[in-house]
């Protein structure tokens, strides 16, 4: 890294020292790529408070839904190869899933959260989680709450299982080796982007903590009529769950666990390339983040927009954030590609991380 952005790294040092200092943070990465290049990768406090063991730059973080851009971006590598089209439909290479009238499901609608299944069983368990051909099941079974496209209901963890069984139908694969195989071992980083890690691998994680993300659950449970639909009592996508090993370990492929570098690495490669990989063309990463129309959503009600498995902010932006503050998005316009991950799992008092995001943000654009 040049000492072209040394001021900005000392503001992003000094932010997240400040953070930790006063307890609303425990173990931050923050890291972002410019034009393909590296410019910003900064960690800070403990991996594991009960041990001391310091959070590194490589120590992969549990990062709840921004692992949703991993499974993304698996569809529109598949896709660049041909392997995959947006338009197949699911019960296709999926007989099973169209049952209950889901035959006209397709794998866009899986990717725009139009799909119509966002709902799991209420007495569903972490254990089912770790079962695939358990949970494939259940959402073959499902009954759709809507006709596919015509209403936008964020698929917490349904995504995962419906993008992934796709993928190992129509591969071979699961989802995670095709991540392992085909993006992060390209881009050197197979051993800090997982959607299902490696047993011998779990030494290496951060262990996640919950500061408040439970009771805004509890807020929402008893505030949002469909919230306990999409995320029951028992599978909540928090430090609880987020700390179990055979969860850890299971393909759950609308979660992930990754560093903020290799994400950060892996977004500069969708939109550039990165020491010789790119990991699609131009033309398909403006297909992959074109709206697919805004709207409000089923299940908190605010006006959300999606491209093919991105979320795409008006800030010309795509990719995910995690409950309880990890995120991870790219700029095309920029060429900037930025990723925050973090232990302590909060929410309600301020986005510590997104307010991160706009500092580099807001840096970058500034000498463009």
């Amino acid at each position: 890294m040049n000492g072209t952005w040394d001021g900005l790294r000392a503001e992003v040092r000094q932010t997240i020292d400040e953070l930790i200092s006063n307890g609303r943070e425990s173990g931050v990465q923050v890291a972002a790529y410019l034009d393909g290049e590296p410019i910003l990768e900064v960690h800070v406090g403990s991996a594991d408070r009960a041990t001391g063991r310091p959070l590194t730059a490589d120590t992969p973080i549990w990062s709840v839904s921004t692992g949703k851009v991993l499974t993304a971006t698996v569809v529109h590598v598949l896709a660049e190869r041909g392997e995959l089209d947006y338009d197949l439909p699911i019960a296709e290479v999926w007989p099973e899933f169209a049952r209950h009238g889901k035959d006209r499901v397709t794998l866009r609608h899986a990717l725009t959260h139009t799909a119509g299944v966002p709902a799991l069983p209420k007495d569903v368990t972490p254990e089912d989680f770790t079962d695939w051909d358990r949970m494939c099941a259940l959402l073959a079974d499902s009954e759709p709450i809507a006709p596919p496209g015509e209403l936008k209901a964020y698929h917490a963890w349904t995504f995962g299982w419906l993008i992934g069984e796709v993928v190992r139908r129509v591969t071979g694969r699961r989802v995670s080796q095709v991540l392992a195989e085909d993006v992060a071992g390209p881009l050197g980083v197979a051993d800090e982007l997982y959607l299902a890690v490696p047993a011998g691998d779990l030494d290496r994680l951060a262990r996640v903590e919950d500061r408040n993300l439970s009771a805004l659950f509890d807020f929402a449970s008893a505030n949002l009529p469909n919230f306990d639909r999409v995320a029951p009592a028992g599978v909540r996508p928090g430090a609880e769950i987020g700390g179990r090993a055979d969860f850890l370990t299971a393909e759950v492929p609308a979660t992930g666990t990754m560093t903020a570098r290799a994400a950060a690495r892996m977004l500069a490669a969708l939109i550039g390339e990165v020491d010789g990989v790119r990991l699609i063309s131009p033309a398909r990463l403006r297909t992959a983040t074109t709206p697919a129309g805004a709207g409000p959503e089923w299940v908190f009600g605010q006006e959300t927009t999606w491209g093919l498995g991105y979320a795409v902010d008006a800030d010309g932006s795509f990719g995910a954030a995690g409950s309880g503050g990890s995120l991870a998005y790219a700029y095309p316009d920029l060429g900037l590609a930025v990723a925050a991950t973090k232990t302590l799992l909060g929410a309600g008092d301020g986005d510590p991380m997104e307010d991160l995001r706009v500092l580099v943000r807001d840096a970058v654009a500034a000498r463009r």
